[in-house]
C-alpha cells in the first residue's frame, strides 16, 4: 500500500498529454469532415428505414435530419479538445455525441470507434489541458508537473489493445491457413510491384506471422527505451502499409498518433518549444504551479475499473459454446482485429399462422446494401431484422406471424454453409446474452485463444 501511494504521488512533465491532445482533437476533427464529405451521414444515419442497435441501447435513436447538428457538436467540440478550450466540458461532449453516434446502428462498428469512446471517457478523469491550452492562456494558470499515473493510464490501454489484438491472431486459420489475408492480399494485383508479390503464397504467411509478432511484441518494445524509435518506424510502416492495403479509415492514423504517448516528456519539450512564439503557448502572466486534483481518488478508482473491464471484458467469449469467428458471441469490443473475412446470403420468410398466407421478404425494401451485407452473416442483426419484420407485417394484417431465415455463410474462403436453423421461428427468440441455440454450428474447428 505504501508503494502504492508512493506511485501515485509521482510527477511527470504534462507536454505528452498536450501533444496527444491536440493531435487526438484534430484527427477527430478530419474524421467529423470525412463524414459529411463523403454523404456518410446522409447514408447511414438518415436514410436507412431502420437501424440496428445494441443489446441495451434500443433507446437510441437517430436523429433524422437533426444527426448534421450531432455532428456539428462532435466536430466543434472535437477542435475545443484539440485548442485546450474549456476541456473538461468539451471532453464530455465529445466523448457523448460521438458514442451517441455510433450506438444508432452498429452495422458501422468498428474497432477503432470503440477504441475513440473508451478512450474518450479516459480523457474526461485526466489532465489533458494542463499546459500548451487556451484554458492556460484564459486562466492564467498552467501546470509544470501532472501525476505520472496519468500518462501510464493511457499506455497501458494501448498495450491492451495491441497485445489483445495480437493474442487473438495466435490461431490456426491466422496462421496455418494465411487467412484471411491471403484473401484480402491477392485482391490487391493491380498495385505497382507489390500487386504480382501479394499473389504469392510465402508473402502471405509472411504477413500473417508479421502481423501476429507485431501486435503482441510492439508494446514491449515501445515500453523499452532503447528499442522505441526502432519501434515508432515501425508502428510507422506497419499502419502506413495498412492504410494503403486495407480499407480501414482513420484507425492507422490513430494509432500512430497513441504510439507517441510512450515517448518521454523531454522529446516532446523540444517539439513545443518550436512553437513557444505562439501567444497563449508561452505567456509571461501565466502562473505555473504543480498539479493536485481533489478527485484525484476518485480518478484513480474511475480509471481502475475501466482498465480492469479492458482486461477481463475481451475474454467473455469463454462464457459461450461454438466457433467465436462464427457465432460471433463475445467478438465484439475484444479487440480482435482484421480476424474474418465472412459473406452470407440471407432471405426472410413470414408466414400468418392462420391464413397460411406467405411473403418471400426482398430486403433491399427495407435495408441499405452496407446493412444487407453487414446482416447476412451476423446473427443478432438477423435475430433483430426478423423480429422487425414480424412487426411490420402484424401492422399490415398478418394476425401470428412467424419468421423464418435461410442462410448459408462462407468463413475465410471455406464453403458456404447453412448458418441459422431454417426451422426455428425468430419470432419465439429474444436477444440476450444467452446462448443462440439456433446457429447452426461450424463444420470446421480454428484452434487458437
Amino acid at each position: 500500500m505504501i508503494n502504492i501511494k508512493d506511485y501515485l504521488n509521482q510527477k511527470i512533465r504534462p507536454e505528452p498529454l498536450a501533444f496527444l491532445r491536440i493531435g487526438f482533437g484534430l484527427l477527430m476533427f478530419f474524421s467529423v469532415i470525412r463524414f459529411y464529405y463523403n454523404g456518410w451521414i446522409e447514408s447511414i444515419y438518415i436514410e436507412p428505414f431502420m437501424h440496428f442497435k445494441y443489446y441495451g441501447f434500443e433507446w437510441v435513436k437517430s436523429l433524422g435530419q437533426y444527426n448534421y447538428l450531432l455532428f456539428i457538436i462532435c466536430g466543434v467540440s472535437s477542435l475545443f479538445v484539440a485548442l485546450g478550450y474549456k476541456y473538461r466540458f468539451s471532453i464530455i461532449v465529445f466523448f457523448i455525441s460521438f458514442t451517441y453516434i455510433e450506438l444508432i446502428d452498429k452495422t458501422t462498428y468498428l474497432n477503432h470507434y470503440y477504441f475513440i469512446s473508451v478512450i474518450s471517457f479516459l480523457f474526461i478523469f485526466l489532465p489533458l489541458n494542463a499546459k500548451y491550452s487556451l484554458d492556460n492562456y484564459l486562466n492564467k494558470k498552467a501546470f509544470l508537473l501532472v501525476p505520472k499515473w496519468n500518462i501510464d493510464a493511457i499506455k497501458l490501454f494501448v498495450f491492451i489493445v495491441y497485445f489483445y489484438a495480437g493474442l487473438a491472431k495466435i490461431n490456426s486459420d491466422w496462421l496455418l491457413q494465411a487467412a484471411p489475408l491471403s484473401l484480402w492480399l491477392t485482391s490487391n494485383y493491380d498495385l505497382p510491384i507489390l500487386g504480382d508479390l501479394f499473389q504469392k503464397s510465402w508473402v502471405h504467411y509472411f504477413f500473417s506471422w508479421g502481423g501476429m509478432l507485431y501486435d503482441l511484441l510492439i508494446p514491449f518494445f515501445l515500453i523499452i527505451h532503447r528499442t522505441r524509435i526502432f519501434a515508432f518506424v515501425l508502428v510507422i510502416l506497419f499502419h502506413v502499409m495498412t492504410a494503403i492495403l486495407f480499407p480501414i479509415g482513420m484507425f492507422p492514423y490513430i494509432m500512430i498518433l497513441f504510439a507517441t504517448i510512450f515517448f518521454s516528456s523531454n522529446q516532446f519539450q523540444k517539439i513545443f518549444k518550436a512553437f513557444e512564439s505562439i501567444k497563449f503557448l508561452k505567456s509571461r502572466d501565466i502562473w505555473y504551479q504543480e498539479y493536485n486534483s481533489k478527485f484525484q481518488k476518485i480518478n484513480v478508482l474511475i480509471i481502475s475499473i475501466l482498465l480492469f473491464v479492458q482486461i477481463l471484458f475481451p475474454f467473455r467469449n469463454l462464457m459461450y459454446s461454438g466457433e467465436l469467428f462464427w457465432n460471433e458471441e463475445g467478438y465484439r469490443f475484444s479487440w480482435r482485429v482484421m480476424l474474418i473475412e465472412k459473406m452470407g446470403y440471407t432471405t426472410f420468410r413470414v408466414i400468418d399462422s392462420q391464413s397460411d398466407k406467405r411473403i418471400l421478404v426482398e430486403n433491399s425494401n427495407f435495408l441499405t446494401d452496407f446493412q444487407i451485407k453487414q446482416m447476412s452473416f451476423q446473427p443478432d442483426m438477423i435475430l433483430e431484422y426478423a423480429h422487425f419484420l414480424g412487426d411490420y407485417y402484424k401492422k399490415r394484417g398478418f394476425i401470428e406471424p412467424k419468421v423464418f431465415v435461410d442462410s448459408y455463410v462462407t468463413l475465410n474462403g471455406r464453403e458456404s454453409q447453412r448458418f441459422i436453423d431454417n426451422n426455428v421461428n425468430l419470432l419465439e427468440e429474444k436477444e440476450s446474452f444467452k446462448k443462440k441455440n439456433w446457429i447452426i454450428p461450424l463444420k470446421d474447428e480454428i484452434k487458437g485463444i
